[in-house]
C-alpha cells in the first residue's frame, strides 16, 4: 500500500483508523475500495447489533439512526465507484456492462 492509497483510506475512514489493520486488509483484498468497503460494513454491522435509540425519561435520548443511514450512504456511494481510488483500474471511463447516451438534438430546418 502506498501513501496515496493509505491517504484515501484514512480520509473515507477517518484518521483513528489503525494504520497496521488497513496494510493487512489491503493485502488480503488488493484494492483500496474493498477495503474501505469492508471496514464500513463492520461498523454499519456494529451499529446494527446495538439498538438504535436510547431514552432516559427526563435526561438523556440517543439515536444512532442518522449515523446509520450515513453508513447506507457511504456504502452506496463507494459500491458506484465514487470518490474514485487511486488504485483503481483506470479503463477509460466506461465498463463492460455500462450503458452509453445518446442524445439526439433536431437540426435547424434549411
Amino acid at each position: 500500500m502506498d501513501t496515496a492509497v493509505r491517504a484515501w483510506l484514512l480520509a473515507q475512514l477517518g484518521t483513528s483508523t489503525d494504520i497496521p489493520d488497513l496494510e493487512q486488509r489491503y493485502t488480503r483484498l488488493g484494492t483500496a475500495r474493498a477495503v474501505a468497503l469492508e471496514v464500513v460494513r463492520e461498523r454499519l454491522a456494529a451499529l446494527l447489533a446495538q439498538p438504535s435509540s436510547v431514552n432516559v425519561s427526563s435526561v438523556v435520548s440517543v439515536s444512532f439512526s442518522e449515523n446509520i443511514k450515513a453508513y447506507e450512504r457511504q456504502i452506496a456511494s463507494l459500491e458506484n465507484g465514487e470518490p474514485p481510488a487511486p488504485d483503481d483500474p483506470d479503463d477509460g471511463g466506461t465498463f463492460p456492462d455500462s450503458l452509453g447516451m445518446l442524445y439526439l438534438v433536431e437540426r435547424p430546418r434549411r
